[in-house]
């Protein structure tokens, strides 16, 4: 094995070992001895690769990203045809496959956040990409941000072992969040809910009169 190969090998252990110890352990126990201990590679192996913990955090981050950015960009494929709201069906379904997922990708992203903050800058700005390109496409944009809610709702209480819920509650209350058929008839454009609005401001101020 040439030493490229062998670095590589490296490296893929000691982030698998990271990830175990923050699912087992929580993301305070991860140290470098600890990741050295749990891939059997010398602590100086792992320096080698990561000469501080903030720098294995940070690997974790850009690998799980890399790692969804192609799931999200394959079911972007799949849905553009079928869904009326594309970019909200592939991060749905995004989201699903980081709760389901058993390597979860949520764990490196808590993981980095308590640790140091700054790191969710770059996850932070996709977000708020993702989130434009959702209400450009929306009907009813105040809809689609409550979808998108309830997945992030239903990601968070998994990941942080909050939620009451069973695998089969989470798989069904997914598949309704993304199923476009269950929502439409509660659209409201935008001009619809603005008159609305207003119909229910004007209401108020005729009581108080």
């Amino acid at each position: 094995m040439d030493n490229a190969s062998r670095s590589e090998r490296s490296r893929n252990a000691a982030l698998e070992a990271a990830i175990a110890i923050i699912a087992r352990d929580g993301p305070g126990r991860l140290t470098l001895d600890a990741i050295a201990r749990e891939s059997g590679l010398s602590k100086g192996g792992v320096m080698h690769q990561f000469r501080t913990k903030e720098a294995v955090l940070k690997a974790l981050l850009d690998r799980q990203m890399a790692h969804f950015e192609e799931f999200a960009t394959s079911t972007m494929a799949k849905v553009s045809a079928t869904s009326a709201n594309p970019n909200l069906a592939t991060q749905l379904a995004t989201v699903r496959e980081a709760a389901t997922s058993p390597n979860s990708a949520a764990l490196a992203l808590v993981a980095a956040m308590v640790e140091n903050p700054s790191l969710m800058a770059l996850p932070r700005e996709r977000e708020m990409e993702r989130m434009a390109a959702i209400r450009e496409e929306a009907t009813d944009t105040d809809l689609a941000v409550l979808r998108w809610a309830g997945a992030m709702g239903l990601l968070l209480s998994s990941l942080l072992g909050m939620s009451p819920l069973s695998k089969d509650e989470h798989q069904r209350l997914f598949a309704r969040l993304l199923d476009d058929a269950q929502w439409t008839g509660l659209e409201q454009p935008a001009a619809k809910r603005a008159a609305k609005s207003g119909a229910a401001k004007a209401a108020g101020s005729r009581k108080r009169a």
